[in-house]
């Protein structure tokens, strides 16, 4: 990945390494988020970015990395100038990025969004990264359908590199460079997707409480109607699973539909009961335990999903 010490300490002293670095302020300007793929793990960003530097050996447009991009689809350099015996650099770029979704709690999901950017060639003892704080910003017309951002700021750390890249001049077993960082806070606006999401799962579970409302004895309808909601919830949590990345973690999405799940399977064992008894001429007693059978299943199940919705949004 880096040239940086191969090509540069074979051209300064040992003692020139003790001098402070040199220091690059950089800014940025987001036009726009877009192209959110939650099965690719990526999102495209279209910003601006610059740099005031006096380096010359410095060169924003050749020396710019951005380890957790999937690809730099464009990048043109816009304004280069000398104001103060600084050198100012203007780009605009438009990235491909990587990004681990955060499905937990979809579609009342939280993002956190980062961009890294590295010098290719100058470690932390040569070059250092402070953010225009004042400058950077994002587009306050910025539209991003569903989303919108709670948090935004720039900043610099150091990232670590455990090897110096072949550096024969050195015996150290790692390297350190400095890093600007993009970082946003995206959050979805979730209710309208989660009803044209879940619409189908509840649906299939009231289309399993109608049979409650049959006579105890007619066996067809009472088991034919929750099997049909139980396939209808099954077929309704394959949908919503092939919009989402793979993940180990117990999700809503999960939750919601295994509660579903597990409701429309009481609704078949308690008619399995009713009829039982019904069938032991204890005609009044099965009509009496359907009635309460349906009445605490309902009531159950909505608080059930009203206390796993509420924890998502919290």
């Amino acid at each position: 990945m880096f040239l940086s010490s191969l090509c540069v300490n074979a051209q300064v002293e040992d003692d020139s390494l003790e001098s402070p670095p040199d220091t690059v302020k950089m800014g940025t300007y987001i036009i726009s988020i877009h192209d959110i793929n939650f099965q690719e793990k990526e999102y495209v960003l279209r910003f601006w970015l610059w740099a005031l530097y006096d380096n010359v050996s410095f060169d924003l447009a050749k020396q710019l990395d951005i380890p957790n991009a999937k690809s730099i689809d464009e990048q043109e350099v816009v304004a280069v100038d000398v104001v103060n015996r600084k050198t100012w650099q203007l780009m605009k770029m438009r990235t491909t990025m990587k990004q681990n979704w955060k499905v937990g709690n979809y579609p009342f999901d939280k993002q956190h969004l980062v961009v890294h950017m590295e010098n290719t060639i100058f470690d932390k003892n040569r070059l250092v990264f402070i953010p225009d704080d004042l400058g950077s910003a994002y587009d306050r017309e910025l539209t991003l359908d569903g989303w919108h951002i709670t948090n935004f700021e720039v900043g610099v750390k150091d990232k670590e590199y455990t090897t110096v890249f072949g550096d024969p001049s050195t015996n150290a077993l790692h390297s350190e460079y400095s890093s600007f960082d993009i970082s946003m806070d995206i959050e979805r606006d979730g209710w309208g997707l989660f009803w044209k999401l879940f619409s189908g799962m509840y649906i299939a579970f009231l289309i399993a409480m109608v049979s409650f409302g049959l006579q105890v004895e007619e066996l067809e309808p009472r088991f034919g109607l929750p099997v049909g909601g139980l396939f209808a919830a099954v077929g309704n949590k394959y949908i919503i699973d092939s919009l989402l990345p793979e993940s180990n973690t117990f999700t809503l999405v999960d939750s919601l539909h295994s509660i579903t799940f597990f409701s429309i399977f009481i609704i078949l064992f308690l008619s399995a009961i009713t009829l039982y008894i019904y069938h032991q001429d204890k005609i009044s007693l099965s009509k009496k335990i359907n009635r309460i059978s349906a009445t605490a299943v309902f009531i159950l199940y909505i608080i059930i999903n009203t206390f796993i919705i509420t924890s998502a949004l919290s």
